[in-house]
């Protein structure tokens, strides 16, 4: 049975960047994703832009799936949000707790990821099928990897069908991950997160500020083609389609992809791995 794929788009900041996205949308289309997810800013900050996208998007093919985030943010516009998206016609979710805005003081009533799927179970019962956050290198905040284990066991116990994960490019510790939560009897579905390597300073800077982990064989490679872009872009493929391709063999039940509101490079790496 051939891997499915979903897509990861952010909402435009600009009018010219939503006329983009919607041709982005129509070329992703044609490579029959699952479904297409949409973020959502720390303590609702795009919650508006995020509604917009959602709305240009929803009812043009796959199916939407919009990010929500719990933190600093209060049980009563959750709740308006989950009326509006079930009013739409859209059924699917991406639950999280999200970054705490600069600034504001206090978590909010539903400080954590499994407060919010909880929070979505009691209100909506088994309307949504919500996917959760799993991070194979640990969770930058979580004191130790067990402790991170049994905080995501706790969210599919409160309700997740399934997890998209952080984006990594060390395959064991996915594996890893995958066999520790199975110990736990935890059998929900791990989505691997998948993120296109195109521009060596943007990658490290996602990766600093997710905690998530460039092999020090990645990092050196990098930095030795400088400025030359296409050597990157050449490189990152190869690399990101061997990740994919292990991970299809070991049994990844789908790839999401983290688009960057960009056609490519994600079309070439799905066309590559035989997945359009």
């Amino acid at each position: 049975m051939a891997t499915s794929i979903s897509f990861e788009f952010f909402p435009p900041k600009t009018d010219v960047g939503a006329e983009k996205l919607i041709v982005v949308h129509q070329e992703l289309q044609q490579l029959n994703p699952q479904y297409f997810s949409v973020t959502y800013g720390a303590g609702g900050s795009t919650r508006e832009r995020t509604l917009s996208t959602i709305d240009a998007l929803h009812g043009q093919g796959a199916p939407v799936a919009p990010h929500l985030s719990c933190i600093g943010d209060d049980k009563a516009r959750i709740a308006e949000l989950l009326d509006i998206y079930k009013a739409k016609g859209i059924n699917r979710l991406v639950a999280l707790r999200g970054d705490l805005p600069s600034g504001q003081v206090g978590l909010g009533e539903l400080p954590y990821a499994t407060d919010l799927v909880r929070f979505i179970r009691d209100h909506s019962g088994d309307y949504f099928h919500v996917e959760v956050a799993a991070y194979p290198e640990m969770h930058p905040q979580a004191s130790s990897f067990d402790q991170d284990i049994e905080r995501f066991a706790e969210k599919v116990r409160a309700g997740a069908n399934a997890a998209i994960t952080q984006f990594f490019f060390n395959t064991d510790s996915y594996f890893y991950f995958v066999d520790r939560i199975k110990q736990l009897g935890i059998d929900a579905p791990i989505i691997p997160g998948i993120m296109p390597i195109t521009n060596a300073s943007n990658l490290i800077r996602f990766a600093d500020s997710t905690g998530a982990e460039i092999p020090r064989w990645i990092r050196k490679q990098l930095a030795a083609y400088g400025d030359d872009s296409a050597s990157i872009r050449a490189f990152g493929h190869e690399v990101v389609v061997k990740l994919c391709q292990r991970l299809i063999e070991g049994g990844a039940p789908a790839l999401h992809f983290y688009t960057m509101n960009q056609t490519e490079p994600t079309r070439q790496l799905v066309k590559d791995l035989g997945l359009a």
